[in-house]
């Protein structure tokens, strides 16, 4: 059997940057354990395999170590193949996932996407945190999935070299730090995920879902130009709506090909 697949760098504008998804369009979804073994065997933060449902297609995705629930990336990636491969033109899908359905439509510099918003609530810094990160926290808070850890300053962010491994052991399976961002980001990030098989990942849209009401409640604005200072990097546009969160960026094609299985 052989499978298309192709490798993208998301939220980017040119190759090297960004953040590589594998994106693999089948006609039916394969059994749980040989999606997990393709994705590792990718070894890229994730794979999204797409399946057609009516004009929408479903979607899933899988880091090297697990499925997750939501991913931004590899959304990204997934419409780019659709709209510049699958149905050259097309202006806009719908992907039906296990966070509901994800719209995707074409826009002067790339792809907006409509995911929804993650409140967090503050709460007291887990023992260790700061040894941890290498770093003192000004505030901690946590959404379902995630810590959120604000710091002083965004060369605190970009200078972190946090304990990875303790990281994996924390109650929640990813942290992200953020802080202020100078100009022309309003704020900078970074994202750890060492639980799900994932170190740091490049750039993370899902994160955004909630540094984005995060930030509108302390800069009382609800768009935002967003950078996330990886090793590779990366920028997001992000707009609140109530309780959606509208990502934007670029995705440049990499690699085309097929699995054999």
């Amino acid at each position: 059997m052989r499978i298309p697949l192709y490798q993208l760098d998301a939220f980017a504008d040119r190759r090297f940057t960004g953040n590589p998804a594998a994106v693999m369009p089948l006609p039916a979804f394969l059994d749980d354990a040989l999606m997990q073994a393709i994705a590792a065997e990718n070894n890229l933060s994730e794979t999204a395999f797409l399946v057609p449902r009516g004009g929408d297609y479903d979607l899933r995705w899988f880091t090297p170590a697990t499925e997750v629930p939501l991913c931004g990336h590899a959304t990204l990636a997934s419409a780019a193949v659709v709209m510049e491969r699958l149905q050259a033109g097309r202006r806009e899908v719908s992907f039906h996932t296990a966070s509901g359905v994800l719209r995707v439509e074409r826009t002067a510099n790339g792809y907006r996407m409509d995911f929804p918003a993650r409140p967090t609530t503050p709460i007291a810094a887990p023992a260790g945190l700061a040894g941890m990160l290498g770093a003192t926290p000004v505030e901690v808070s946590i959404d379902a999935y995630t810590y959120l850890v604000l710091l002083e300053s965004e060369q605190t962010v970009r200078d972190l070299a946090p304990d990875i491994a303790a990281i994996a052991n924390l109650n929640r399976s990813g942290l992200i730090v953020t802080a202020a961002g100078n100009t022309p980001y309003d704020f900078v990030s970074r994202y750890f995920a060492p639980a799900k098989g994932v170190a740091e990942d490049p750039v993370t849209g899902s994160v955004h879902c909630a540094l984005a009401p995060y930030w509108a409640g302390r800069l009382g604005k609800t768009a935002f130009r967003a950078y996330q200072a990886s090793r590779r990097g990366g920028e997001i546009v992000c707009r609140l709506a109530g309780e959606r969160v509208e990502l934007e960026g670029g995705c440049v094609f990499y690699l085309e090909g097929e699995v054999e299985l």
